[in-house]
């Protein structure tokens, strides 16, 4: 019964490969504050990369039979209940973006967002449950329903405090699809899959529909394909359909890429940062690298992502105890779909959605969450038959 070493070094090197580009990306951002040193973001991503390593190693280092339960059910309870509180909390203990309370603050300095633990907590509460209740084969269409009900139930109040409490719905369609993902390893039948998935679509549009912030950004998005559209339909449809020319962020993005070319600049010589991408060290964290790296240096972290991804899935398959299995499996998809969201929202394939690229992307409580995700990926691993 051994730990899988290399996940250990994958999320490592994935770690301070951040530690790096957020120091060279944010220079612009810093400059912009005035009143803080060109270390400000790198010294916090440090102390949480280094706060998360100190967490996985030691969360590997657990009996999974004595310690999975407890800690995934606390970051299951602690986070939902603490999600549910902040909003009540005064405004010197919280910080608030838009109106929207996202962030606790703590004594040490670092922003704590119960989003992001919650997600850990949520993958362990499906496998858990998953495991124990959910035996879909050979029954009716009706009586699947009803068993799936409760955690439609469920997902309704991660809805209200996470899609409309925090205005976060980037969250939501992650968690939706690990839900949906989870219940179709857990044998939901393919009917009841698309069943809810369509409804998952339904009550997603209405909600950006309705939304001025997040139908512009579908606007935006609508934008980048512009001209391909003129390309296509007749040329009296053009002024109908023709949308306000704007430098939207993903053309930004565009030329970000476009600029590192093969090679890239060299590290810390990107200009996209100088205000034209202003928030490149989070949510455009890897154009920022793909100008300073180029597409050779983009392809080997996205392979470090492939392979780090790929082991989890193979402990997945490899372990007997079914939530152990569900939970691998659970993260991984987390990792993996977060990643596939924030690539295919820089490059314009979807609508961008403010997902974070794990371990990458400068925030604590991202890193945080992820490494204790990894660590009880560790943990179980010892559990694995190789």
């Amino acid at each position: 019964m051994r730990v899988d070493r290399g996940i250990f070094y994958l999320t490592i090197s994935l770690i301070t490969i951040s530690m790096i580009f957020v120091y060279s990306l944010s220079i612009y951002k810093t400059i912009h504050l005035h009143n803080v040193s060109e270390f400000h973001f790198f010294i916090r991503q440090f102390v949480a990369g280094m706060i998360g390593i100190s967490l996985m190693w030691y969360i590997s280092t657990l009996d999974p039979d004595k310690y999975f339960i407890p800690l995934g059910a606390s970051l299951f309870i602690i986070f939902l209940i603490l999600m549910s509180a902040m909003q009540f909390f005064p405004s010197e203990y919280v910080k608030a973006v838009n109106g929207a309370k996202r962030w606790i603050r703590t004594p040490i300095g670092l922003s704590l967002a119960p989003v992001e633990f919650f997600k850990i907590g949520f993958a362990f509460f499906l496998a858990w449950s998953f495991s124990r209740k959910l035996d879909l084969k050979k029954i009716s269409f009706e009586e699947e329903v009803k068993r799936l009900l409760p955690y439609l139930g469920l997902f309704l109040i991660i809805i209200y405090l996470v899609a409309i409490m925090q205005n976060d719905f980037g969250q939501v369609f992650l968690m939706g699809l690990v839900l949906l993902m989870m219940g179709l390893l857990a044998g939901i039948s393919s009917r009841t899959f698309l069943s809810f998935s369509l409804l998952g679509v339904a009550a997603g549009s209405y909600y950006v529909l309705h939304d001025e912030t997040r139908t512009h950004r579908i606007m935006e998005w609508l934008h980048t394909f512009q001209s391909l559209f003129f390309q296509i339909l007749p040329e009296s449809w053009h002024d109908k359909i023709a949308l306000q020319s704007a430098k939207t962020q993903v053309a930004s993005s565009y030329d970000a890429i476009i600029h590192g070319g093969l090679w890239g600049t060299g590290i810390g010589n990107g200009v996209i940062k100088l205000g034209f991408l202003p928030e490149v060290h989070t949510d455009f964290i890897l154009s920022g690298i793909a100008e300073e790296i180029g597409l050779f240096g983009v392809i080997s972290v996205i392979g470090i992502y492939f392979v780090l991804i790929y082991k989890i899935f193979k402990i997945s398959n490899r372990l007997t105890n079914k939530m152990y299995s569900n939970f691998a499996f659970g993260v991984a998809l987390l990792i993996s779909l977060a990643f596939f969201i924030n690539a295919f929202g820089i490059t314009g394939v979807i609508p961008i959605k403010g997902i974070a690229v794990p371990f990458l992307s400068y925030g604590g409580s991202s890193m945080i969450a992820n490494c204790i995700a990894i660590g009880m990926v560790l943990m179980i691993s010892k559990r694995a038959k190789f």
